[in-house]
């Protein structure tokens, strides 16, 4: 593992080591989180940890003529009451998203510092969010890195409060995405749910080339 000092190059990521860990160090100002993106690197730490960036190979990705439309969720689109926006609480669906419990867990990666620096990136035109709404009630949905000229999102993290509320906001970026000919979206990690929706491991040399 490497030390990572703010206004420095990252470490090439074929460096990581098996879990996928490069280097720990910086800071999560706009300015180094583009860099670490750009580079096919993201933060992930608990609050009680140094920042640390991660690389991981094999990469978990979607791309997006594979995403998975299951009987129920075809339902949920249709009889599920549900409406889709974009970008209209960005704050409120990362804090949704950090009170998640997960399996394997203790506590949440998104600390109050990460948080902040993710609103900081969507004010900036770099973080985008999905909200959906039912009854007027915010009961799922999802962020991400958007890098426009790339073509490729880097998703963060879903919430739902209700069964298919975040496969229903996932189907619309999924949507959204396609008819602006991007790639696919970066979901970093290998999970059983994102593979169920069609997401699949990728060797990490052939993700950076989509980001080159």
């Amino acid at each position: 593992m490497f030390f990572y000092f703010t206004g420095n190059p990252f470490p090439d990521p074929a460096l990581a080591d098996k879990d996928g860990l490069l280097a720990a160090g910086g800071d999560l100002s706009v300015e180094t989180l583009l860099k670490a993106y750009y580079n096919g690197i993201f933060p992930w730490f608990n609050p009680e940890d140094p920042v640390l960036w991660w690389s991981p190979n094999p990469r978990m990705v979607l791309f997006l003529d594979k995403f998975k439309v299951s009987k129920s969720l075809r339902k949920s689109l249709r009889e599920g009451g549900f409406s889709v926006t974009f970008n209209q609480c960005f704050e409120e669906v990362i804090k949704q998203c950090s009170a998640v419990s997960r399996k394997g867990q203790k506590g949440t990666w998104i600390t109050e510092e990460m948080l902040a620096s993710y609103v900081k990136l969507h004010r900036q035109g770099y973080a985008v969010s999905v909200e959906c709404w039912k009854n007027q009630q915010l009961v799922g949905g999802l962020y991400g890195v958007d890098l426009k000229d790339k073509k490729i999102f880097g998703g963060e993290s879903m919430f739902h409060t209700e069964t298919d509320a975040s496969k229903v906001a996932l189907y619309f970026l999924v949507e959204k995405l396609r008819k602006e000919n991007y790639k696919l979206i970066d979901c970093q990690v290998y999970t059983k749910h994102l593979a169920s929706l069609g997401a699949e491991e990728i060797p990490r040399e052939e993700f950076l080339k989509f980001l080159k």
